[in-house]
């Protein structure tokens, strides 16, 4: 294998996986990450980058490759050794930008040089000369605007100021739409569960000052710019259940709730990188907290229906696209990190590729944890954020407080996904404690929780 360029070519695929498409990253100088952390379809080829843990090149064989239509693999000359999970097509200037990399459309490549040894999580399309220009976001917060022309690069802001995140920043995504660019930092470490907020930040820019959104992590934010849905999507958590935040033009933004299908994908490290990426022809399709999800890209009567869990996964998937009729998926799949695991080996990943349908099969049936409340201070009569009940089988409610006193704890319902409520049930509990185990197949698109007095509530629900 060579560092300067190699070509490898096979037909032989266990489900869906070729291990000659396998990219590895050198024992020395230290073994760190190779995972895959952008593709994209692009003239005539599948182009993706890989990624080592830190800034520092402590890893080799990381870079920018190609897979043609003959599976061919293919390390690009121009690669370098970097930390990249960013990609964009800039449509005025018909390139991708992929990386630190501009490739055009008949596939010649350049390279943002002054970015090489910033980590990138995220480029998003400029507010005022949108022609000409992109925004940056590395890591470490340090966001940037650069020429698509000339790759002159200015440094604008450092987010870990502007955002008050007081330690371990771990920007992950920046999306630009109405008149609005919002990035995502997804900082989320042990001592975070139990003060219930974290470094985490949600926040947009108008390009004058910045506005925190939310105080928790928060792993991708994107949107169609207007094909054929309004909505920005932003995913995150907190220790309650998985966040989706939406924003639409007439509403602002609003909060949903999703279940959280496992937690190893809780913590900062181990989040790398959910997306929400069109698959299909206009079908967007979401990972969050270890489950996809099929998401509408359309929005009725400024609400947001129609989500449906497709299956549980305990893949890291930092990228996936749709290329030759296929899905493909990016991997993360050994990851040594200076021998902190020590059966890991050699840093290796790979893409998978299957269809769409396919991962109606591809994980556990749809499952999950979360709900609204995580010892939550709650006033009486007052709404809680919205949960999915779509798609589960077998649903239950528990709900907790403190104190003795009994408390009633009314279930609505919103069966139309509209936000048109109805009160469907009422859980009162005693010394505490209440349950509420709904009827099989009973369902709708959202549920939601009031309390009849103001306290300190937990209420998770269990979808099996």
């Amino acid at each position: 294998m060579s560092d300067k360029g190699y070509e490898v070519r096979s037909s032989v695929h266990i489900n869906g996986t070729f291990p000659h498409l396998g990219v590895k990253a050198g024992h020395t100088p230290a073994r760190s990450e190779t995972g895959i952390g952008a593709l994209m379809p692009w003239a005539d080829r599948l182009w993706f980058v890989t990624y080592v843990a830190h800034k520092s090149p402590t890893g080799s064989g990381t870079g920018l490759f190609t897979v043609d239509d003959d599976m061919t693999l293919t390390k690009h000359e121009a690669s370098v050794v970097g930390t990249y999970a960013n990609r964009l097509i800039h449509r005025e200037s018909n390139q991708l930008i992929l990386g630190p990399h501009v490739i055009d459309a008949e596939g010649n490549v350049r390279t943002f040089s002054d970015l090489v040894d910033i980590r990138l999580a995220a480029t998003a399309r400029h507010l005022t000369d949108p022609a000409n220009k992109v925004y940056f976001l590395g890591m470490e917060g340090e966001f940037y605007e650069a020429d698509v022309y000339t790759l002159e690069v200015s440094y604008l802001y450092d987010l870990v100021q502007e955002l008050e995140v007081e330690d371990n920043p771990h920007f992950k995504d920046a999306f630009t739409d109405h008149g609005r660019v919002v990035v995502a930092n997804n900082s989320y470490y042990h001592k975070d569960f139990e003060r219930g907020e974290s470094a985490g930040r949600l926040a947009e820019w108008d390009g004058q000052s910045w506005c925190i959104l939310a105080r928790t992590q928060f792993n991708t934010v994107t949107g169609t710019n207007r094909g054929i849905g309004q909505a920005i999507f932003a995913v995150g958590q907190d220790r309650a259940s998985a966040l989706l935040y939406v924003y639409l033009p007439a509403d602002g933004w609003m909060r949903y709730r999703l279940p959280r299908g496992t937690h190893t994908q809780d913590h900062a490290f181990t989040t790398e990188w959910p997306r929400i990426r069109e698959v299909e022809s206009e079908r967007l399709l979401m990972d969050a907290s270890g489950l996809f999800y099929e998401l509408p890209a359309m929005t009725y009567d400024n609400a947001v229906w129609g989500i449906v869990p497709i299956c549980r996964h305990l893949r890291v998937v930092g990228d996936f696209c749709s290329w030759n009729g296929l899905l493909v998926l990016a991997g993360d799949q050994t990851t040594p990190l200076g021998d902190v695991h020590p059966f890991a080996g050699q840093p290796q990943s790979n893409l998978w590729f299957g269809k769409t349908d396919d991962l109606w099969s591809f994980g556990g049936k749809p499952a999950g944890w979360g709900g609204p409340w995580w010892q939550t201070p709650v006033e009486a009569d007052q709404p809680s954020d919205p949960f999915l009940m779509m798609g589960f089988k077998d649903k239950c409610l528990h709900v907790s407080h403190d104190g003795d006193e009994s408390l009633n704890v009314s279930i609505e319902l919103d069966i139309q996904g509209n936000g048109c409520w109805h009160r469907y049930a009422v859980v009162k509990t005693e010394n505490g404690y209440g349950c509420y185990v709904f009827p099989r197949g009973l369902s709708a698109h959202w549920c939601r929780l009031r309390t009849d007095r103001g306290t300190t509530v937990t209420a998770q629900f269990i979808y099996e």
